[in-house]
């Protein structure tokens, strides 16, 4: 038996490639490494499944980190409202959180992996579960299907490669899509974590482990400029930092800087430096005989207050009437200032997302489909494209998956 097209990898990209592929008259089968569909899908967002953002245009486009103008014809074919539209024919409603973050509106990832399964079943897609591809197969520059692991074969006209990147292991994005690419003559950019947790030198740091702040600011400067920065919830951990401002700045070290490199917090991004001043001056006045640790915690986390004195270099114990000038322009710097080493990310297999891929330059952006193997498509995270947290990388999988099965049934 011959496919119109085979579509390697379950996840988000694969599902949505194949069914709009089959909506459109094409005969498809999806073959999946694993004994389920959407392994990966199901444990995004704390289980919650943030599949899209509600931003549109700019404000969208200005959370992609790499290639971003390569993904403009993908997100205007199939966007994040259109997204939404799908779910709810499907029986899924939207809900609207913060920083325009759209959710399942019963929070349940589930609900999300049962109606792309329902869309696959309804728009006829063979699903295959358990078929480890061994190496695509193509003839005269032209893409003929796939090679499994068990030797056997599967015929297709075309292929959508949709094997996810190098992050998760466990979930199968193994990098699979990379090697195979590469053996029909693509460009693989070297895979970095993206999305990944901060390795840090300062003890102090660690002994911090399991404090989550609301809103803090971290910044890169080189040559007294900032390079890079991210401002939100910052989480410490036994081995550094995590929290989505942490991820979210870690795509960017990742991408143009090299380590150990210097991290600048800001504890109090909405307090300019002589109004905290002021702030802390009011407080050590209004409590003279309370020591600067128990003063501090008034504005500070308690754990966090006995540790900002220790780093500016202040008693943390004499009295708030001993506190000098000298002494609050010390703490305020450490509030505002406060330098941490970085030595590294955490790995690949932890990283949200992979960085890196089959290169953009050698993918029709308008059609997704290969400049070197005609009928070869590529979909989601196997491309060398990666955004910030919100829904931002979903929703590239899902519009990267519509725009190559739409493409390939063009063609019919």
């Amino acid at each position: 038996m011959e496919y119109d097209l085979v579509v390697i990898g379950g996840g988000p990209a694969g599902m949505l490639g194949a069914a709009t592929a089959a909506r459109r008259g094409l005969k498809v089968v999806l073959l999946e490494k694993n004994d389920r569909l959407g392994k990966k899908l199901a444990i995004t967002g704390g289980g919650r499944c943030n599949f899209t953002n509600d931003s549109y245009g700019e404000a969208f486009s200005g959370n992609i980190v790499t290639n971003g103008k390569f993904l403009y014809s993908a997100l205007n074919a199939f966007a994040g409202r259109h997204l939404v539209q799908l779910f709810k024919t499907l029986g899924v409603q939207a809900r609207v959180e913060a920083d325009g973050r759209v959710f399942p509106a019963s929070g349940q990832s589930g609900d999300v992996l049962k109606a792309l399964q329902k869309h696959l079943k309804d728009s006829g897609v063979e699903v295959r579960y358990n078929s480890g591809v061994r190496q695509l197969l193509s003839r005269d520059g032209q893409a003929a299907g796939a090679l499994l692991s068990d030797n056997s074969t599967v015929k297709g006209r075309s292929v959508l490669v949709a094997t996810g990147g190098a992050s998760y292991q466990q979930t199968g994005s193994s990098g699979d899509g990379y090697r195979f690419a590469r053996r029909l003559g693509h460009t693989i950019v070297g895979p970095r974590p993206a999305l990944v947790p901060l390795v840090v030198r300062d003890g102090w740091v660690r002994e911090l482990q399991g404090l989550a702040l609301d809103h803090v600011m971290l910044r890169v400067a080189a040559g007294g400029r900032a390079k890079a920065e991210q401002s939100g919830e910052l989480l410490f951990t036994h081995f550094g930092l995590s929290g989505p401002s942490v991820l979210n700045l870690s795509s960017f070290l990742t991408k143009h800087f090299s380590f150990p490199l210097d991290l600048i917090i800001d504890f109090k991004p909405g307090w300019p430096g002589e109004r905290l001043n002021k702030l802390l001056q009011d407080h050590l006045q209004q409590n003279p005989a309370r020591s600067l640790k128990n003063t501090l915690s008034v504005i500070l986390p308690q754990r966090l207050a006995p540790v900002i004195p220790v780093l500016a270099g202040v008693d943390g114990g004499r009295q708030g009437a001993q506190v000098t000038r000298g002494e609050r322009e010390e703490l305020v710097s450490a509030l505002k200032n406060l330098a941490v080493t970085v030595t590294g990310t955490r790995s690949l297999n932890e990283a949200i997302v992979t960085c890196g891929g089959v290169s953009v330059k050698e993918i029709n952006p308008s059609t997704l489909e290969s400049k070197i193997i005609r009928g070869l498509y590529f979909a989601g995270e196997v491309i060398d494209v990666d955004a910030l947290t919100g829904g931002f990388n979903l929703q590239i999988a899902f519009s990267t998956g519509y725009l190559s099965g739409s493409s390939a049934g063009a063609g019919r």
